[in-house]
């Protein structure tokens, strides 16, 4: 049997086409390797990337704690970092870098998609590059992180990540940022923040120092709908108002206690967390249309959204 490299196959693959792909992998983390960053802000350093001129990404988790931060370049130059500001709700850090002179990374074109693969890559304990290979198993969301946060999206792989992972790069075959590695777990599969997100955060934390979050001024509780309420509001469940802060975009724009909330912005909404969940940073300052059941009949209102403040 001729088992030169054309014709000596693998698994119905030739070994010449296994090698042409494992360099491929190879060619992508080597792409990505210079724009990702070492973090020392614990006892075990983690993973950051480079998102702008001397301006890190990375996560909370990376950090341990807000001061005597620094980061290491890939050529093993170390600067002090200062943070910028995290967002509690992606627990996205972002850190200033004075003197770092890394390239910045570049983000994929478009949103992952389930079955393609990945690389989430990062930097080991003595600086040195690690990589873990595997596919995007599921995207989904809005996943709860905290008392009243959530992240709207996120990437759930098979590719697996111990704590060095954390704030790493999340590349496709491209070798462009996909997503930002969190070194967390759920059901096995780590999770990863996907890159539009994160990048929004970045810039959001960097303008003003926190990401902005949308308030209305009213307080509510999930309720069941009569069949009647039913009919009329083509829903069976939506938010109760009963409470509404005096002078706030609510109050302004005429809910009031006893409404129904069913839709806002064009999005059904069950419960407190949906609604927190729809208050993102692009909606304050402009008018939502809110659907409400009032009475039994349902109205329409327009609500201009407010920044809440710290």
């Amino acid at each position: 049997m001729c088992r030169d490299d054309e014709s000596h196959r693998l698994g119905g693959m030739s070994t010449s086409s296994l090698v042409t792909f494992s360099d491929q992998l190879a060619d992508v983390v080597a792409a990505i390797a210079p724009s990702v960053v070492q973090v020392q802000g614990r006892r075990r350093p983690a993973s950051g990337i480079a998102y702008a001129d001397d301006v890190v990404l990375t996560t909370a988790r990376a950090l341990g704690r807000e001061d005597g931060l620094h980061v290491a370049a890939p050529d093993g130059r170390t600067v002090v970092a200062e943070l910028a500001g995290w967002d509690p709700a992606t627990g996205l850090a972002v850190l200033r870098t004075p003197g770092l002179g890394v390239p910045r990374a570049s983000i994929a074109d478009g949103p992952a998609r389930v079955g393609q693969i990945a690389i989430a890559v990062a930097r080991s304990w003595s600086n040195a590059l690690t990589a873990s290979a595997g596919i995007v198993a599921v995207i989904g969301g809005p996943l709860r992180t905290g008392r009243g946060q959530s992240i709207e999206q996120v990437i759930r792989t098979t590719a697996p990540m111990h704590d060095g992972f954390a704030g790493g790069a999340f590349v496709d075959a491209g070798g462009r940022v996909a997503g930002v590695a969190t070194a967390a777990a759920i059901r096995g599969l780590g999770v990863v923040i996907p890159a539009a997100i994160a990048w929004r955060t970045a810039a959001e934390v960097l303008q003003h120092g926190r990401p902005k979050r949308g308030y209305l001024g009213l307080a509510g509780q999930p309720v069941q709908l009569s069949a009647r309420q039913q009919r009329e509001a083509e829903r069976d469940r939506g938010l109760l108002v009963v409470g509404v802060t005096a002078d706030g975009p609510a109050d302004r724009a005429g809910l009031l206690v006893g409404d129904v909330m069913l839709e806002f912005d064009g999005h059904g909404v069950e419960s407190p967390e949906d609604l927190l969940d729809l208050l993102t940073g692009d909606r304050v300052g402009r008018g939502a249309p809110v659907r409400l059941l009032r009475a039994g009949t349902t109205q329409a209102v327009t609500v201009t959204v407010a920044e809440r403040q710290p």
